[in-house]
């Protein structure tokens, strides 16, 4: 956001807050959509990232992945098509998702993580009287999704659960991937198990939904991003691929942690030891930047002084946030030019899982307000100021 914009929210709005930038967010997904064109890869939004974006992404993706019954009732109150959801989750409640399948009445596609959940979905279908369609989940080597043997007699055995169309796969490995290497490989492995399952029984899988994983730069230690470039190889890859059925690619952080901002003044200044420390009135319950160690990468901080400013000297600052724990440091030795006590510090790149991520509940600190940002509307209030201590208490 430009400074202009963040002054507007501070003339409105108090500290600590989020503001997610609605423009960027639609120029990101519109550019990502560009450089994946001509390979036809489809995008599905994973809502765990930010949940409160789920309604904005509906002009900017094909699908969202729903992975828990709160998710799927966010959905709801967001009126999101249901024949766009992905259901997927590695639990999965008898009840919840009766409810779910009948809501949907065989819209959207349901994911498969065990033996279990398959008995689960086909027993739930033949109830409501409908048909599904599922993914497979394969595992990556933790407790998600099957062994790729089992997935395997699940496609050969697809007769046993005739509610069910087994129209296709789900992987997804890690995030942060900064090697296009370990991409190549794992489509080629998604490759390879698809034409033995069409060698082996001659059934045809239709499509393969891909969380590629891909690199956001967070801290300025950090390579600069080339969009564009990364994604016409990977679409190489994509293209090298004997698999001729639909690819759909799931992404959460890559689409929306360059969106938002989030602002925290500074309540207190006080040395010890020689050392500057900040006190925030946010925190570690707020701000959770994927990779960083013992706080000591710098991520990309915009500082906007209260008042004028003359011969500012330079100081490093520990910054650390309004909870009582040792725990509580943000960023050390942030260079900061004349920083006073009211300033705001705005932390760039967090509009992916920070605002849930956090240990909100800790000390029963208010959860920070959510903004939006947009040319169109200006900036509106997605939800205020929460109080926590009425759900740590009786």
């Amino acid at each position: 956001m430009k400074q202009r914009e963040l002054e507007a929210v501070l003339e409105k709005y108090q500290t600590p807050a989020y503001v997610f930038d609605l423009d960027a967010l639609a120029r990101r997904a519109e550019q990502i959509s560009a450089c994946l064109k001509q390979t036809g890869i489809h995008l599905c939004y994973a809502m765990k990232a930010n949940p409160f974006l789920a309604g904005e992404m509906v002009p900017l993706v094909e699908r969202f992945e729903v992975c828990s019954p709160g998710e799927f009732r966010i959905c709801e109150r967001e009126k999101l098509p249901m024949e766009r959801l992905v259901v997927s989750g590695v639990y999965k409640e008898r009840e919840d998702i009766r409810r779910i399948v009948t809501a949907c009445q065989g819209q959207g596609i349901f994911t498969i993580e065990s033996e279990r959940q398959r008995r689960l979905l086909s027993e739930c279908a033949r109830e409501a009287g409908v048909a599904l369609k599922a993914l497979v989940r394969l595992s990556s080597g933790n407790q998600f999704g099957v062994d790729w043997a089992l997935a395997k007699e699940m496609f050969f055995r697809q007769k046993d659960c005739p509610e069910l169309s087994l129209i296709g796969i789900q992987y997804y490995s890690g995030t942060q991937k900064k090697k296009l290497s370990v991409m190549e490989k794992e489509l080629q492995e998604l490759d390879g198990f698809c034409r033995q399952i069409q060698e082996e029984s001659g059934i045809h899988i239709e499509e393969i939904e891909y969380g590629p994983g891909f690199f956001v730069p967070y801290f300025q230690s950090d390579p600069e991003e080339d969009i564009c470039g990364m994604l016409k190889e990977f679409a190489g890859f994509v293209e090298r691929m004997e698999f001729s059925g639909r690819i759909t690619l799931e992404m959460g952080r890559f689409l929306t942690a360059g969106c938002g901002s989030f602002l925290t003044s500074i309540v207190d200044r006080k040395e010890n030891a020689g050392q500057i420390y900040g006190i925030v009135d946010g925190g570690i319950h707020h701000l959770n930047y994927f990779g960083q160690t013992m706080a000591m990468k710098l991520p990309y901080v915009r500082h906007i002084p209260v008042g004028k400013r003359e011969n500012s000297r330079e100081e490093k600052w520990n910054i650390c946030g309004s909870l009582c724990t040792t725990a509580d440091v943000i960023v050390k030795q942030f260079p900061l030019a004349g920083a006073k006590v009211g300033d705001v510090l705005v932390f760039e790149g967090v509009g992916a899982y920070s605002m849930t991520e956090g240990i909100s509940l800790f000390l029963s600190r208010d959860l920070p307000k959510i903004l939006f940002s947009s040319r169109e509307k200006g900036i509106q209030l997605a939800r205020d100021t929460q109080p926590t201590d009425v759900w740590n208490s009786k």
